[in-house]
Parts: structure tokens; C-alpha cells; sequence
């Protein structure tokens, strides 16, 4: 008895490895295949990392002058490279862009050379900003009080609660 429940664990057990292993492979593929062969994806991917050159500023696929020249010649030359078939790399295509129309063509600056500055100075200023609003803070509630004039003296407690309700008798509130 005891043999067969031994054999009926190691076969489910077997069962169990096995199942895990096709998950894994299924999620591997799934995710290794996820918009393989797909132009109109790479069109819409690299058409927003690339700007009009038209003046407009806006991103290539977005850009909304009726009949402008520049966003349909760049869409034409991105639709042709994308059909060549030989260039499966994007930042191949990019540089190509980039050599026709020159380096304001890419939306977002690359992360090399002097570029990067681009990319650090946003949340170096913030980072900054906040320590300079920190230290302020800080030195307006550590000032001294103001020193008063001769003679004067705040009342405390229950004399200056007097003072509020005389106040607000003789001023009718």
C-alpha cells in the first residue's frame, strides 16, 4: 500500500514539474514574440520618438498642419525603411534620421555625451529646490524671537483671554 502511494506521489509530483515547466516556456515565448513581425507597432514606436521637421514642434505621427510636406515625406521614408526588411534595428532607422535631417529629428535626447545633461538637470534642480526650501524652513523656525521694546510685556493665560473679551464687548462683535 504504502509503495503504491509513493508511486502515485512521485507521478503526481512529475505532473506538477512538468506543468510548471510548460508555464514557463509558454510565458518565455509570449513575451519573446510580443509584437515580433508587427510593422504598424514599430511604425507608431518610431514615428513618436521622432519630431517634424516642419517647424511645429510636434511629434512626427501628431503633427497637425493640414498638407505639411515634411511629416508626410518623413512618414513615407519611415513606412519604406520599415519595408525594406533589412534594418530590424530601430536605432538603425533612427540614425539614418538623424544623418537626413539632423539631431533635433529624435523627441528625446540620447543618453550620451553632453546630452545627459538633459536627462540629469530636471531632477537635479528638483532635488536642490527641495533642500533649499528644507534649509529655509528650518532657518525661520529656529530665528529668535524679536526682542521688544522696553516696558512691554505679552500677558499670559487668563489676562490676555480678559483682554479678548473686553475687546469684543466694546467693539459689539
Amino acid at each position: 500500500m504504502k509503495s503504491s502511494n509513493r508511486l502515485l506521489d512521485s507521478v503526481l509530483k512529475g505532473r506538477g514539474s512538468v506543468r510548471v515547466v510548460q508555464t514557463l516556456i509558454l510565458t518565455a515565448a509570449v513575451f519573446l514574440f510580443m509584437g515580433a513581425g508587427d510593422d504598424s507597432a514599430r511604425f507608431k514606436d518610431l514615428g513618436h520618438r521622432m519630431m517634424c521637421t516642419c517647424g511645429c514642434g510636434q511629434i512626427l505621427l501628431e503633427c497637425n498642419h493640414v498638407g505639411c510636406q515634411s511629416s508626410e515625406k518623413m512618414r513615407d521614408e519611415l513606412l519604406s525603411a520599415l519595408d525594406k526588411g533589412n534594418t530590424n534595428n530601430d536605432d538603425l532607422i533612427l540614425e539614418g534620421f538623424v544623418q537626413e535631417y539632423g539631431p533635433t529629428v529624435i523627441a528625446a535626447p540620447t543618453a550620451t555625451g553632453f546630452n545627459r545633461v538633459a536627462w540629469i538637470m530636471p531632477f537635479l534642480v528638483l532635488a536642490l529646490g527641495i533642500v533649499f526650501a528644507v534649509h529655509i524652513v528650518r532657518s525661520w523656525k529656529n530665528r529668535p524671537e524679536p526682542a521688544l521694546a522696553d516696558g512691554i510685556v505679552i500677558p499670559q493665560g487668563n489676562e490676555l483671554d480678559e483682554f479678548r473679551r473686553r475687546a469684543r464687548k466694546e467693539t459689539d462683535l
